[in-house]
């Protein structure tokens, strides 16, 4: 379990950079569910199911930031298109 920590720390730590743009808000949406996602989480002791949860988590990750993207490219498309 010792190996897996500095990864689950860094997923938490990404998570909580990606989510200080997030739509609904950080403090108020984003913050509480992600905390809440890894409490629920605690108490893997296996390895493997602490890297499944990993995986899903850096899924997570890249959806958010592919949310971001759209966003972005809405904004760009609305600015110069019309």
């Amino acid at each position: 379990m010792t190996t897996m920590r500095p990864e689950v720390r860094a997923l938490y730590k990404q998570l909580s950079y990606l989510g200080r743009e997030y739509p609904l808000g950080y403090n108020e949406f984003f913050r509480p569910r992600l905390k809440a996602a890894f409490m629920k989480k605690k108490d893997l002791t296996s390895d493997q199911d602490i890297q499944q949860a990993v995986a899903l988590g850096e899924y997570v990750c890249k959806e958010i930031e592919m949310l971001y993207y759209l966003r972005k490219y809405r904004t760009m498309r609305r600015r110069y298109v019309n």
